[in-house]
């Protein structure tokens, strides 16, 4: 058997998001039907991070075990000749896999690659589309917010975030994480025009997480609340006290990272697609 590493880029637009569902209609059944139709054989595959519905991916990472050989171009390039338009393959690579754990999609082992416990951080962009006036050509791919936002607030709110904190306060209810601390290596924010965009890097994120924390940054970026104001949310670690978790639209997962001993492609895909 061998473990095998995908990179993976999708417009998360018409996907109920990430996870296999009943309906079918998610990236994981899409991809593991790619691989199905590819291989011939039944799929599992397992993901850095799962992805909601409307949520994009620039390189979600996923790992699978296969008993068949096969050129890591071939895999791009047949796999993705059963994928829709708005799935795609960027890149194969098989990986170390340890023979002694009997289930390779359940527990991590010292040793063996995992897509989502070998991994060491993960970026995520959220776009946001300033402007009084909602644009059609982006629809879906950005969060609109027709109010004048004043970045430089939210900049200096963010840094409030980095650092090795409790993130109870931008937690879902449903979250599944046993713990809710959480390391911010960093938060950017940068305008371009009419889009922010909002980079946050860290070792791991909770459910709705980036979203609950770009809805805040927002309410601070109109005025609505003062810049200290984040601070006071993150103290009080309940998430009544911070913003409506914010739309999905604009939100991809940019990036995730592993030892440089896994052999993995470092690709450099410092675009979104938006801009």
């Amino acid at each position: 058997m061998k473990r095998i590493a995908l990179g993976i880029e999708y417009d998360g637009s018409p996907w109920s998001g990430w996870q296999t569902q009943p309906d079918g209609r998610t990236v994981q059944d899409m991809l593991e039907s790619g691989l199905g139709k590819f291989t011939r054989q039944e799929m599992t595959t397992v993901c850095a991070g799962r992805t909601d519905a409307g949520v994009h991916a620039i390189e979600q990472v996923v790992h699978f075990d296969a008993d068949i050989s096969r050129e890591t171009a071939s895999w791009v390039r047949g796999v993705n000749a059963f994928l829709p338009p708005s799935i795609a393959v960027r890149w194969a690579c098989e990986v170390q896999r340890d023979d002694d754990v009997a289930d390779h999609t359940a527990d991590y082992a010292d040793g063996h690659f995992h897509a989502r416990f070998s991994a060491t951080a993960r970026t995520y962009h959220y776009v946001i589309y300033n402007h009084p006036t909602r644009s059609p050509l982006l629809t879906g791919k950005v969060g609109w917010v027709f109010r004048a936002l004043d970045e430089n607030k939210m900049r200096i709110a963010a840094q409030s975030l980095v650092g090795v904190h409790d993130f109870s306060a931008f937690r879902a209810s449903q979250c599944q994480a046993k713990s809710p601390v959480r390391t911010m290596h960093a938060i950017d924010i940068v305008r371009n025009g009419n889009l922010i965009v909002i980079t946050l890097r860290g070792n791991a994120f909770l459910h709705h997480m980036v979203r609950n924390i770009v809805g805040s940054l927002i309410f601070i970026g109109i005025g609505k609340k003062p810049s200290d104001w984040l601070k006071e949310v993150l103290e009080g670690r309940d998430r009544k006290y911070a913003a409506p978790t914010f739309m999905p639209d604009g939100l991809y997962l940019a990036k995730i990272e592993y030892d440089q001993k896994w052999g993995l492609p470092q690709e450099k895909m410092n675009f979104l697609p938006c801009i």
